[in-house]
């Protein structure tokens, strides 16, 4: 018998309660290897993963949504703090939290789903590429560079010199996250339930780098007392501006798109006979993720954003209520305070390599076929190469452009064309928007056609704007003057009707401009060869 979802405010479940600690050991070497890919405190990682548990798991309007330090902000963050320094970064991400709050009042959270998914999609892809090359350099035992073509040109002298101990721990923990979730029969699939392929990697790469007394960088928390909170923001007003904008636009694009995957998630394990859930209030969800976004930023953590990959563990656990997002927060919290020794025996290579593969995943080709299917391509390959090249702002203006681009090309695109017919009338069909941007090719279609002769126009597309319905009534009042015959077919009614009796000559209903047209339904001529209205 399927569980029903527990009323808000109630105990949780024990769905809830086996989910969350499966998305705790996700989230536990995610939060460090994020940290770590961006340059930050790796204490910034665990600050964030706390706070979006709890925080945006409380306030949020997506129960089964899980809120940490997400991959998609890894190079922004990177960014800002190389630009900035970490105490300013902490303050941007306090004002970000502060933007979303703004449009959580302002209702605009369905809106920002207008953004074409080619751009969304391209953007991670980017994202992905950057943190993929970067980390590659941390598993070979080297540091990487800022930006991609600079990685790119240093990693065949990484490759000539690699630290063969980071290569053997990074490759052992790059084999656990291929190999786990293929593990064969129900031996397999208990395995992975009991230990998420992160866990495993992470885990094992830390043994084998701690058994054989391997030297190479680990995580080190320093105490907490010496931990950077935020301080005031140093740098150009208008840089810092883009930066606040950047990382709150980002983070609730990525954060909203995410709970609506989760929605779907949720609905089809329901389909299947599993819990339920409630639909995500996605203002409420903007709401929760701003305030986790401020108080992360207040106490020295990184931005945080949902995250579809925790958030999927959490469906699939079980999950049926907000109480499993909040008890991994405190799950994550307890580990911060009671497992910094075993913490700090984690290799960064093992970190690298699962960043790593987190970031293949992001570039990953699973949109293509859709995308092509609705000839997108060309937007995810610009935003791609935007973000790539020259950052994820860029990137995604880029993408826009090109968006912006193929739209007008595709409304110019109008196919126009003038067939006689043989009875030796003409028909004019219109496939497509006749916009403004089709009138030239409307006017050159018309010019064509033979004084006097008999003329039936179909546009099959009933979108006219006013430019082109004024191009097609001139020339009908000219080919009308001239002696010819004119026969609407499929024209797209006025605005704004108006009674017959009283209609002026380019707001004629359709039947009465065919009559008018081709001589039937009686009345004397008027000048410009229309019979009048009845």
């Amino acid at each position: 018998m399927p569980t029903r979802a527990p009323a808000p405010g109630a105990a949780p479940h024990r769905n809830d309660l086996t989910a969350s600690v499966s998305v705790f050991l996700i989230a536990l070497p995610l939060a460090l290897g994020i940290a770590l890919a961006t340059g930050a405190p790796l204490q910034a990682g665990l600050v964030a993963a706390v706070v979006g548990g709890v925080i945006a798991g409380r306030l949020g309007g997506a129960p089964l949504l899980v809120t940490g330090p997400a991959a998609g902000l890894t190079v922004v963050t990177a960014e800002l703090i190389q630009l900035y320094g970490w105490r300013t970064t902490c303050a941007i991400t306090v004002l970000a939290g502060l933007t979303q709050l703004a449009l959580a009042t302002l209702r605009v959270a369905r809106s920002v789903l207008v953004v074409s998914p080619a751009i969304v999609h391209g953007m991670l892809a980017g994202i992905g590429i950057t943190i993929a090359v970067a980390q590659l350099h941390v598993v070979l035992g080297g540091s990487p560079h800022s930006t991609v073509p600079a990685n790119l040109a240093a990693l065949p002298g990484q490759l000539a010199n690699p630290h063969p101990p980071a290569v053997v721990v990074g490759g052992l923990a790059l084999a656990v996250l291929l190999i786990w979730p293929r593990l064969p029969g129900r031996g397999g699939q208990w395995v992975r339930r009991a230990m998420p392929a992160a866990l495993a990697a992470v885990a094992l790469a830390t043994a084998l780098a701690a058994t054989a007394a391997l030297q190479l960088p680990r995580v080190d928390l320093p105490s907490w007392s010496s931990h950077a909170l935020p301080g005031q923001p140093e740098g150009p007003v208008l840089g810092l501006l883009a930066a606040v904008l950047t990382v709150a636009l980002v983070a609730s694009v990525e954060s909203l798109l995410s709970a609506v995957a989760v929605d779907k998630l949720a609905a089809e394990r329901h389909r299947k006979g599993g819990p339920p859930a409630s639909t995500a209030d996605l203002d409420r969800e903007l709401r929760g993720q701003g305030a986790a976004n401020v108080v992360s930023g207040a106490l020295g953590g990184l931005p945080v954003t949902g995250v579809a990959v925790r958030s999927a563990a959490n469906v699939a656990g079980g999950a049926v209520s907000r109480w499993s997002t909040i008890l991994h927060g405190c799950w994550l919290l307890l580990a911060t305070v009671l497992l910094v020794p075993v913490l700090e025996l984690i290799p960064l290579a093992a970190l690298a390599a699962l960043v790593m593969v987190i970031g293949i995943q992001l570039a990953g080709p699973a949109h293509l076929r859709t995308l092509a299917r609705h000839r997108e391509l060309p937007v995810y390959g610009a935003t791609t190469a935007g973000v790539v090249l020259f950052g994820v702002l860029e990137g995604v203006g880029i993408g826009i452009a090109v968006a912006v681009a193929m739209t007008l090309h595709r409304l110019t695109r109008t196919v126009i064309t003038a067939e006689e017919e043989p009875d030796g009338t003409y028909r004019v069909r219109a496939h497509g928007r006749l916009t403004f941007l089709a009138v030239p090719r409307l006017s050159r279609v018309l010019a064509h056609i033979p004084a006097g002769a008999t003329v039936t126009v179909a546009v099959d597309d009933t979108r006219m704007d006013h430019a082109a319905h004024e191009t097609l009534h001139d020339w009908r009042s000219a080919h009308l003057g001239h002696g010819g015959r004119v026969i609407m077919a499929g024209e797209p009614a006025e605005p704004a009707a108006v009674p017959s009796s009283r209609a002026t000559p380019g707001a004629l209903p359709t039947a009465e401009k065919a009559r008018a047209a081709t001589g039937t339904g009686g009345g004397r001529d008027r000048p410009d060869g229309r019979r009048p209205t009845r």
